[in-house]
């Protein structure tokens, strides 16, 4: 490993906020590494090819990602920050549950070269700074789902609204069901959970 994957991993969990030129140069790795994978399969991937797609020097890349699992779980965060938010008051909560967990479980269900990337990264090992990005993916699920279910949400049911959501990434990650299979079930679920009449 390098020196400088060894800095990145080290900076891992701290998330210090980066200029307008370190935020293009790690928009543009990031974007190199999707292109890749929707390309490429996992075991084929890695920081130095990324680096040569995006041009820039892999320790360059190395500054923003320690590891491949490191970039593949960055990737998968910033397409879940890209699903919409359901917050239409005038729909029923168990309709904006329903669509938010929907999206969020398709959101890489027609590129499965992509999930099962995700998933393998995001369940790899004690990397700490995939530690670090499955906090952040979490924080952003758990924005979603509250805003579905209303500002006066019982944290119960955001609890096991979460817990369902995730339970269902992993059925599907483990090739259980397709995502869309997952979604479907996840609608169901979502009427036990809110409960149909809200």
């Amino acid at each position: 490993m390098s020196s400088d994957a060894v800095a990145a991993i080290t900076d891992a969990g701290r998330q210090s906020p980066r200029n307008r030129r370190q935020e293009e140069t790690f928009r543009k790795v990031l974007a190199a590494g999707l292109e890749m994978l929707r390309e490429s399969s996992y075991a084929d991937l890695t920081v130095r090819a990324v680096a040569a797609r995006a041009n820039v020097a892999p320790a360059t890349a190395y500054t923003y990602f320690s590891s491949k699992n490191h970039l593949i779980a960055e990737v998968y965060l910033d397409l879940m920050r890209g699903v919409d938010y359901f917050t239409d008051v005038n729909e029923p909560t168990v309709s904006r549950v329903e669509k938010t967990l929907r999206a969020m479980a398709l959101m890489v269900a027609d590129e499965p070269g992509v999930a099962a990337a995700c998933t393998t990264a995001l369940l790899s090992g004690n990397d700490p700074a995939v530690s670090a990005v499955r906090e952040r993916i979490g924080a952003e699920i758990h924005r979603r789902i509250r805003s579905a279910v209303g500002p006066d949400a019982d944290p119960r049911t955001l609890a096991a609204l979460e817990m369902t959501f995730f339970g269902a990434l992993v059925n599907a990650g483990s090739g259980a069901f397709t995502y869309h299979q997952i979604a479907d079930r996840l609608s169901y679920v979502v009427g036990l959970i809110v409960g149909d009449d809200k």
